[in-house]
């Protein structure tokens, strides 16, 4: 064990993972193998593609994956990649010498590769090879687009990049799916979308949505909606019944207040209370009475994240005349920079060469989970190092 986190536990904190897990690039590139391409990753919302034929294209740490619904109203998704001699069915982007290839998802039935034309159904069969029928042996019931787990939970949409191996889905939602039950988040539809590039690993980010001890200094108009963010550095939260607003206030609004109903289903506490929960590697949901912030992580290199904000909201509250999202959106988006400046700081920081580890104070316990998760996925130390802590936590 290094001095420094001797020293750290001699004065009462917990040292966090050592610099060069946010730093190396290596490190990214571990992460990249170990857990975004074997864990669950939310990518999307049911209601993004609605009806049959509708298709989204992902990368997922360089990986071209296409989604799409099929004729039975079902999800699927595939390596957006021909079986004959790997060209990309759909294209990802606007050829840059000006051709037009025929491919891609056709007429909402069929999915054609631009090079050959083999062509698949909805559910990634081969159902067409041009003369490949007189070729003998050749079967194309035998021939498929290579798979991507798929699986849906409240509305959203998670991808799976090795679905021969995938960790059990029900494990991944285990427990949020009952705190948040009465949320109704598979009915609630996408209102207005923040997108953010914040130029920090995305363990930062998780780290600082996690603990609310920086909430007082970054976050002065949050801790004046909600004050107990600010009351001990936010030792005493109580995330599983909920953070309690200010006295006549009842949402996240500059003002604490809305005129939007709440959530129909929600007990009384749920009424008056802000809860949040993480669904590690990459979703955040911060829920309010009448909206939910869903943030979507895509990490882009050891320092380097993009992060979606979605609003969510009641379908009956955004079909009325004077539905205006703008309250909680614009009061979010001024917390969401705050989160971003000083995540961007900590990075910037840590690239001192005098920085090795961090000090995660007992108001930052929650934190911990962040470095749990990486080390049991990757094998590696909070060192960065081969072979996993033994350190109890």
């Amino acid at each position: 064990m290094s001095d420094t986190r001797e020293t750290l536990r001699d004065q009462g904190f917990e040292p966090s993972l050592h610099a060069r897990w946010y730093l190396d690039e290596n490190h990214y590139a571990r992460e990249r193998e170990d857990i975004f391409s074997r864990e669950w990753l939310c990518v999307a919302r049911e209601e993004d593609l609605s009806k049959p034929g509708d298709h989204r294209i992902f990368d997922l740490q360089g990986q071209s994956v296409l989604l799409v619904r099929n004729g039975e109203g079902q999800l699927r998704a595939f390596y957006n990649v021909c079986r004959h001699r790997g060209a990309q069915l759909c294209a990802v982007a606007d050829d840059p010498h000006g051709a037009v290839l025929r491919g891609g998802v056709l007429g909402g039935r069929l999915i054609r590769c631009p090079y050959h034309a083999w062509t698949y159904d909805l559910d990634g069969r081969l159902v067409n090879a041009p003369f490949m029928d007189e070729q003998e042996g050749f079967e194309a019931g035998d021939i498929a687009l290579h798979p991507v787990g798929v699986a849906c939970w409240g509305g959203f949409v998670f991808l799976n990049l090795q679905p021969e191996g995938a960790p059990d889905f029900s494990a991944h939602i285990a427990g949020v799916d009952q705190r948040l039950i009465r949320y109704g988040l598979n009915d609630l539809r996408t209102g207005p979308v923040l997108e953010y590039t914040v130029h920090a690993n995305w363990k930062v980010i998780c780290e600082n949505y996690n603990e609310c001890y920086h909430c007082g200094p970054v976050h002065p108009e949050l801790c004046a909606v909600v004050p107990a963010f600010r009351e001990r550095g936010g030792a005493d939260l109580d995330w599983d019944r909920g953070i309690p607003h200010r006295e006549g206030a009842t949402t996240f609004t500059a003002t604490g207040e809305t005129s939007r109903a709440s959530f129909p289903d929600l007990d009384a506490d749920e009424q008056t209370r802000h809860k949040g929960e993480m669904l590690l590697p990459n979703l955040f949901l911060s829920l309010a009475r009448d909206h939910v912030a869903a943030f979507l992580l895509h990490p882009r290199g050891g320092g380097l994240t993009d992060i979606s904000c979605r609003f969510l909201f009641a379908s009956d509250a955004m079909t009325q005349p004077d539905f205006d999202p703008s309250d909680a959106v614009d009061f979010w988006d001024v917390v969401n920079r705050q989160d971003w400046a000083v995540c961007e700081a900590v990075q910037r920081g840590m690239g001192t060469r005098v920085f090795d580890y961090g000090a995660l104070s007992p108001m930052e316990d929650w934190s911990l989970d962040v470095r749990r998760y990486v080390t049991e996925r990757t094998g590696l130390d909070e060192q960065g190092l081969e072979g996993v802590s033994l350190t109890e936590e």
